[in-house]
């Protein structure tokens, strides 16, 4: 049987995720990204999911880099999820929210929150945990009058109680997550596919003037759109980077190639890391 391990414990929206886009598979939670990661690598899970990108705090950035520096697998897909963040509270608590004196989560989703947090729980303390269901297992543990931020699925798994309902500033809260795999036909998702995408990694040879007007014109001339580009630091000193592109189409035998061939004429390095389906699910 097919196992797919996913950023835990049980109750955070990767699970959630993991519940909506798979079918009776077995899962395994794992404490921080690059743990998932690594299983998939070691061949002790077949799949592997991770969040990449929040629609309010844009790219998690730990998945990125550990993906670009340490171990490198193929992206099998993108799942796209809608995120309502609610205030838990154990069952018995009586309190009123000035009565609250810490908040628990993982940092994304307390920035997520900042508004409501500002107005209302001025005076607690923020504290962050490894994931939103870490922080909810922890309050459910705690005689404390303590939070969590977290979703409904962390509420029913932790016997919480939901103090107020979606706290996040924005209502087009989504997060997109991918999934891993060194062996793509594993992956089955029974929904309908948005569109395709291929993520392409560039490294430049040196900070000129001008790369990236020319890395952007490769694409521009032959009509490929581009979603998202974003630079991050190659680690090898201060002032290197290399982009991420996401474009929206599957990889092809004559446009990819091509951009391929004319970027490395100008001494950049090219490497695809995944051609992908991405999936919207409704929760």
């Amino acid at each position: 049987m097919i196992t797919i391990g996913y950023l835990g414990p049980k109750g955070t929206f990767t699970k959630l995720a993991v519940d909506t886009a798979f079918n009776q598979e077995m899962t395994k939670g794992f404490k921080t990204i690059p743990e998932c990661i690594d299983a998939v690598d070691k061949g002790d899970i077949d799949i592997g999911v991770v969040p990449l990108e929040n629609a309010i705090e844009g790219t998690v950035q730990l998945t990125v880099d550990y993906l670009v520096h340490r171990v490198r697998i193929p992206v099998a897909a993108e799942i796209v999820v809608p995120i309502q963040q609610h205030l838990l509270v154990r069952a018995d608590f009586s309190g009123e929210l000035s009565d609250i004196a810490e908040v628990h989560s993982h940092s994304h989703a307390i920035a997520q929150c900042h508004q409501y947090l500002h107005q209302h729980l001025e005076d607690s303390k923020m504290v962050f945990s490894s994931s939103t269901g870490k922080a909810a297992e922890y309050i459910s543990e705690s005689k404390e009058p303590i939070a969590a931020i977290g979703n409904t699925v962390a509420a029913e798994e932790y016997g919480l109680r939901i103090l107020k309902e979606n706290i996040h500033d924005y209502p087009n809260n989504h997060t997109r997550f991918l999934v891993l795999t060194k062996n793509k036909d594993s992956v089955v998702i029974n929904h309908p596919v948005l569109l395709e995408k291929t993520t392409v990694l560039i490294s430049l040879p040196s900070d000129q003037a001008g790369a990236l007007h020319q890395i952007l014109s490769a694409f521009a001339w032959r009509k490929m759109n581009l979603s998202k580009i974003e630079s991050r630091p190659t680690k090898t000193g201060l002032g290197n980077y290399f982009f991420i592109i996401d474009v929206d189409q599957s990889y092809d035998d004559v446009l990819f190639p091509g951009v391929k061939a004319e970027l490395e004429s100008l001494g950049c390095k090219v490497t695809i890391l995944g051609t992908y389906p991405v999936y919207h699910l409704n929760i």
